[in-house]
């Protein structure tokens, strides 16, 4: 059952997130502060190995923590739920020579990375010659290790591995200008060719498959366990869906500060004039909040439990997809409601708008693939 350490943290360190998060997005990259903060608090240990000193915890406790965080700051809560995701693969597909090399000094390596090849690799005499440039790794100025993806090529077709990096292998370029989540420092690791041990390497099929080494699949926890299709799905809703829980709070103080200052208008009672459609949007926008959460609770909950088969697994990344559709509807319709003041820069109203909508562009949280997938699964059921 999941304990409410990691959550009262992530509750603690939020406030900070909001107050740094304007000058985050000038800086385009998470306030180092925060980032040490969400160190601390657990989120790079969350699903390490206990073998290592990691918590090897619970999806459901990882969303809840990432939703409180991202109703402060959404682009500080995805460099959180990003690194814990990006170790729970380290930790469940390395082998165990590797899983000791990365958490050597400790369980609270930063890990950063992407399951897109684009990067290639060839093999050489015990592993691989890796080289590649990776756009869009959110965190990685503050990463100890990345974890990315190339095309090994055979006589027979290519097979996709993922390539464990420590800092001193890879650069960094300056690369991410975009109008939301812009405080994620998404930019560009570039590799040159680079020897990388097969023990720091796996088969991205394994991954996808939720298929751990033999040898020790007995003593693997279930958050390892898990087919990355299952669960991919929440490392990205969550941020989204907490976000707009941050646009249902904030519109709900200023909605409250905006009748209680009204004044009464000729032939109404009370501020009925003044509240117009903007009540029943607050309602509306903050019940499709709760269900975009129920959703995510559910999933979640079924990953802890194991007992993710084919049906249950495009169910997740459906209702992921879904629960981010109904928060871009809920921010957006609160957002028209909040009139000039919404907009304004110094207000977060604009930036949780942004963000959620940025979110939503992710390729892992298409509805129209998602729901393709769940339907296939049904119609073979």
């Amino acid at each position: 059952m999941p304990t409410a350490g990691l959550s009262t943290a992530a509750a603690a360190l939020a406030p900070a997130a909001g107050r740094r998060a304007e000058a985050a997005e000038r800086a385009r990259d998470v306030d180092p502060g925060v980032m040490g903060e969400i160190v601390r608090a657990g989120f790079a240990r969350h699903f390490a190995p206990a073998a290592v000193g990691g918590d090897a915890g619970s999806f459901t406790e990882l969303v809840e923590a990432v939703e409180v965080i991202a109703e402060e700051c959404p682009a500080s809560s995805w460099c959180a739920s990003l690194i814990a995701s990006i170790a729970r693969m380290a930790g469940a597909f390395l082998p165990e020579r590797g899983q000791a090399e990365i958490w050597a000094a400790g369980p609270d390596a930063v890990l950063v990375g992407s399951v897109t090849p684009f990067g290639t690799a060839r093999p050489a005499p015990g592993g691989w010659l890796v080289a590649g440039r990776w756009p869009y790794i959110s965190g990685i100025a503050h990463s100890d290790w990345a974890l990315m993806c190339g095309l090994v090529e055979s006589g027979t077709g290519s097979e996709a591995r993922l390539f464990a990096l420590p800092r001193s292998a890879y650069r960094i370029e300056d690369t991410w200008h975009s109008v939301g989540m812009a405080a994620t420092g998404s930019n560009t690791l570039v590799l040159d060719e680079v020897f990388v041990p097969e023990h720091l390497s796996f088969d991205r099929a394994d991954l996808f498959a939720g298929r751990v080494g033999e040898a020790w699949a007995t003593e693997t926890a279930a958050c390892h366990r898990a087919p990355l299709q299952a669960v991919n799905g929440l490392m990205f809703a969550a941020p989204a869906v907490g976000a707009a829980l941050g646009m249902v709070r904030t519109f709900s103080a200023y909605f409250a500060e905006k009748v209680g200052n009204a004044p009464q208008l000729p032939g109404t009672t009370g501020v009925q004039g003044v509240r117009g459609s903007a009540e029943q949007a607050l309602a509306r926008s903050a019940g499709e909040v709760d269900a975009a959460r129920l959703l995510l609770e559910r999933a979640a909950r079924l990953a802890d439990e194991g007992a993710a088969g084919p049906l249950e697994t495009t169910r997740n990344l459906r209702d992921c997809a879904l629960a981010v559709d109904l928060s871009v509807t809920a921010v957006e319709r609160l957002f028209r409601q909040s009139g000039t003041r919404g907009q304004a820069v110094s207000g977060s109203m604009q930036r949780l708008w942004r963000d959620v909508t940025a979110i939503s562009t992710h390729v892992a949280l298409q509805f129209e693939p998602a729901a393709r997938g769940w339907v296939d699964q049904v119609l073979k059921a």
